[in-house]
């Protein structure tokens, strides 16, 4: 069987390789065609090599060529949209219509294009003149950045073309792609666009390069490696946690977003007026793509009473109604199984489902569970293990002190809800939960599901640990994405003509705002 090259300093290219993989049809259980390679620590060092050099190119392109290259990539990626979306579908059994042709489709595209113009525009640069000190500061790039996607979403967070490759690129960074082993096909159509964008820009050939796998000693090496200047990764907490050992110990700034149980609060009042419609929108987002969103709730809490058990028995009515679906691989399913169990054995009750389903495929029952206040508070940790796929614990209050004693037992989460009755009956019960939950959330949500992550410059997509490995970065949300992986440089006295051209008196770019003598103003130097 042939094996796919990697991609290195411009070139597909044989891999240095230990070995082979394939990825498998989730929907069937069975392998596909393609082999990939296990790159050995040769590819790695010649990755670096080239994207080092590129690293010193890239800081002298003028942003409108990076834009260039972003706006070139994504219309070839809709150029190619039904061949990526189709293997896409077969790598992942997740379905080529809706989900991947006309909602993660164009947000990839989307963000590439918000990444093109956040870097033609520089303001994401904060350019920041104190005249009077001769000192001038703006953000500027880091440095080649590694970059490990995720397997839920072969498109929107791809290690070629998905959020944090697209702010790498945007802020001047070449990046090294690891593809995820769940979707490697996918991830070569992206590059192959990528390829062709790069040589239609003009950029540095080594801007862009990918490797499909490797063990684990050298993805921890990469991670440290002094020629690298940051790392992005999306997956497995435990897999994640070696990798930001291995980047600590070398100082290298690592980027993580890990697990999330993301709480949901649905008071007394708001289940009372409106459970029924409840049960519908906290079904839905529980079960949004077999609950494989980072953001898909895996904590609901309530306050005991009738109207909880209405919720809770509608909710399982629910549950058992829609077919489980497919998950991403046999790994999901064995830690979802893995997982189920963990929360059986800390006392949890299975309300319904709880097992693998029988049908063809990777594929587990639609399972809620249950666990009392006093329990979940005798053993909050064990109760809070993420249940990545189709299942939700509820944990029922026996009072609004209980719950928010819950409360303050959370983890860091991406995201934490709280439904509320609209005549304000449910005030007092916001107001003494809201501030435990504020304070692991990276984002509030009121009377809202939060499955739906707007790619928008007030998203945060981000919280602390162990949601993400820093509480003070977003995943999505452009320009603040970008400055993840970028330094801040001072310039002091340096001669008019060697600063960047942000920093110059008479700005050169009318769109670019800076931070003069205290004012904020666009295209206007210190004496302006």
């Amino acid at each position: 069987m042939s094996v796919e090259p990697v991609f290195i300093d411009g070139s597909w290219r044989e891999a240095a390789a230990s070995g082979a993989f394939t990825a498998e049809n989730p929907a069937e259980g069975t392998p596909l065609p393609r082999a990939f390679p296990v790159s050995t620590w040769a590819d790695c060092e010649a990755a670096l090599a080239s994207a080092a050099e590129a690293a010193i190119a890239l800081r002298q392109t003028p942003p409108a060529r990076l834009a260039e290259f972003l706006t070139g990539f994504a219309e070839l990626i809709e150029r190619r949209a039904e061949e990526i979306c189709g293997v896409a579908a077969l790598e992942t059994g997740l379905p080529t219509a809706p989900r991947l042709r006309e909602a993660e489709l164009p947000r990839t595209t989307n963000q590439l294009r918000q990444a093109a113009a956040a870097a033609a525009e520089e303001s994401w640069k904060m350019p920041t003149i104190d005249a009077s000190n001769g000192l001038r500061a703006c953000f500027g790039p880091l440095g080649p950045v590694a970059v490990f996607g995720p397997n839920n979403f072969p498109l929107a967070f791809n290690s070629i073309g998905g959020g944090d490759f697209a702010a790498a690129l945007a802020a001047g960074n070449p990046v090294i792609g690891k593809a995820n082993t769940s979707h490697p096909d996918t991830t070569r159509l992206l590059a192959q666009c990528a390829a062709e964008a790069l040589s239609r820009s003009g950029l540095p050939r080594a801007a862009v390069q990918l490797i499909y796998r490797t063990s684990h000693a050298d993805g921890a090496r990469l991670v440290a490696d002094p020629r690298l200047g940051a790392t992005a990764y999306t997956g497995s907490r435990t897999a994640g946690l070696r990798l930001k050992a291995a980047a600590d110990a070398a100082g290298k700034p690592i980027y993580l977003e890990l697990s999330s149980v993301n709480p949901v609060v649905l008071l007394p009042a708001a289940l009372a007026g409106r459970g029924a419609e409840l049960v519908a929108e906290v079904g839905g987002s529980c079960l949004l793509g077999v609950g494989q969103f980072c953001t898909c709730p895996n904590l609901l809490l309530l306050l005991a009473g009738s109207d909880a058990e209405a919720f809770l028995e509608g909710l399982a009515a629910r549950f058992e109604a829609q077919p489980g679906g497919v998950l991403l691989s046999r790994g999901v399913l064995d830690t979802l199984a893995e997982t189920v169990g963990s929360l059986r054995e800390a006392g949890a009750d299975v309300v319904t489902g709880g097992a693998r389903a029988a049908r063809p495929g990777y594929a587990f029952q639609n399972t809620l569970l249950r666990v009392s206040g006093s329990r979940f508070l005798e053993n909050p940790r064990g109760f809070q293990t993420e249940a990545f796929g189709n299942a939700t614990l509820a944990v029922v209050a026996d009072d609004v002190e209980q719950a928010a004693a819950i409360a303050a037992q959370i983890e860091g989460s991406l995201t934490a809800a709280i439904y509320s009755a609209r005549d304000r009956r449910d005030d007092p019960a916001h107001a003494r939960l809201e501030p435990a939950l504020r304070a692991i959330a990276g984002r509030l949500l009121n009377d809202k599901m939060p499955t739906g992550v707007a790619v928008s410059p007030a998203m945060n997509h981000g919280g602390p640990y162990p949601a993400t490995g820093h509480p003070g970065f977003t995943a999505v949300g452009i320009p603040a994405a970008l400055r993840r992986f970028a330094m801040l440089q001072c310039y002091d006295n340096v001669r008019e003509e060697r600063l960047p051209d942000c920093l110059r008196t008479d700005c050169p770019n009318p769109r670019t705002w800076r931070l003069v003598d205290g004012a904020w103003t666009r295209g206007l130097g210190p004496s302006a």
